[in-house]
């Protein structure tokens, strides 16, 4: 059988969750079902890397967001068809209305569907009408795949599908993730982020916006700066977005203070006094995390709501003890092996975080839980379990 995949996410924005599955699917689809055949369909004139076992279908496109949808909706089918394809999977949640090939699609979350939950995420005439566009089309699809029950749950309120076309299948941490590290190398990436040697630091790897909840963090984090901050900053890893220069321009994006679903946090941090124990480092290259995480004390993560949460599980992989939220997803990635508490729950973050890097019996009982828990995640499941996707949708 072959099998086309929309390859937009090995140009565009590679580095996101979405990237981060494609790229891991390229690489263990055919190391579990050699007897397939795999193409990925993607722009053309731009840079796109996948195994050699995975062959690269370009067409012409551009970068803009009619461009995207123009690719999802005409010139990946299009291709598909020249392809002789047996399945298109649409690894993300945007399948195309007609397809020449039975589609699978992945849906990560329905963020743009949970307006009672995350207000700050209800978009413009654009995004409502792109968003009805994939939902609708979703509906067509051979099957749809959920990163977690929690995403299959809202999969089936929200587009009202037949429970029998809907199917979890958890992603995974990649194999490089591990305790054991190379301190000759994992010591030179901590000084390239100006961050203390290994245990000396409280890490956030994350994005900024409303639902990650970073404000509630570093309101935790003003219970722990006294007594641990001078000697275990809390640090913070990603692309800090510029806040909204006018906040209350757009109707219904309130949920945080001024209705903005970005914040300036350096600020905030000024105004809670905590700045000299905060540290933000900016974005972090993929191939550097593993020795940020095995670096930390502990690693936090207080979303307020998930498709997955692949960041909590990458610390688990890598030995650090976690603090995360009682939310969504999250549940089912960490389980029993890592604090999990309310996300607004300050107090509480605030003196799970001290316990892990202070009661050292504590933050090695988590350590050993949580290395046991990320065994049961890998991308060689996942791959299975997307390939037995593909078959049922060819049948």
């Amino acid at each position: 059988m072959r099998v086309a995949l929309n390859g937009w996410f090995l140009v565009h924005n590679a580095h996101t969750g979405t990237g981060q599955y494609l790229r891991a699917l390229c690489a263990w689809l055919p190391r579990v079902a050699p007897q397939h055949e795999y193409y990925a369909v993607v722009p053309s004139g731009r840079i796109a890397e996948a195994p050699s076992a995975v062959r690269l279908h370009p067409v012409p496109c551009g970068a803009s967001d009619f461009d995207k949808v123009r690719f999802e909706q005409i010139l990946f089918p299009r291709a598909c068809r020249a392809l002789n394809a047996g399945v298109a999977h649409v690894p993300h949640w945007a399948p195309p209305l007609a397809s020449p090939a039975p589609i699978v699609a992945t849906v990560h979350d329905l963020i743009p569907l949970l307006t009672r939950t995350l207000p700050e995420y209800r978009g413009g005439l654009r995004v409502r009408l792109y968003t009805a566009l994939v939902a609708a089309a979703t509906a067509g699809a051979s099957l749809v795949l959920a990163d977690s029950d929690a995403s299959r749950q809202d999969i089936l309120q929200y587009l009202r599908l037949p429970p029998e076309k809907v199917r979890t299948v958890y992603l995974a941490a990649g194999e490089q993730y591990t305790p054991k590290g190379d301190w000759q190398v994992d010591e030179p990436i901590r000084q390239k982020y100006q961050l203390a040697p290994e245990g000396g630091y409280v890490l956030y790897l994350g994005g900024f916006d409303a639902r990650k909840n970073v404000r509630a963090l570093l309101s935790a984090w003003t219970w722990a700066d006294s007594s641990i901050g001078q000697s275990y900053p809390l640090v913070l890893g990603g692309q800090l977005p510029r806040p909204d220069p006018n906040p209350r321009a757009a109707p219904g994006a309130g949920g945080r203070p001024g209705g903005r679903l970005f914040e300036d946090f350096a600020r905030l941090a000024r105004e809670l006094d905590i700045a000299d124990t905060v540290k933000f480092i900016g974005p972090v290259d993929e191939g550097d995390k593993p020795a940020l995480y095995r670096g930390a004390a502990a690693f936090v993560y207080p979303s307020r709501y998930e498709g997955f949460g692949l960041p909590p599980l990458e610390a688990m992989a890598c030995g650090v003890p976690v603090v995360a939220s009682h939310a969504a997803s999250v549940i089912e990635v960490v389980g029993q092996a890592g604090y999990l508490l309310p996300p607004d729950d300050t107090r509480a973050f605030g003196a799970a975080i001290i316990t892990c890097v202070v009661e050292q019996a504590v933050a090695e009982d988590l350590r050993a839980r949580g290395l046991e828990q990320a065994k049961k995640f890998s991308w060689e499941k996942t791959a299975r379990e997307t390939v037995a996707a593909y078959e049922a949708a060819a049948k």
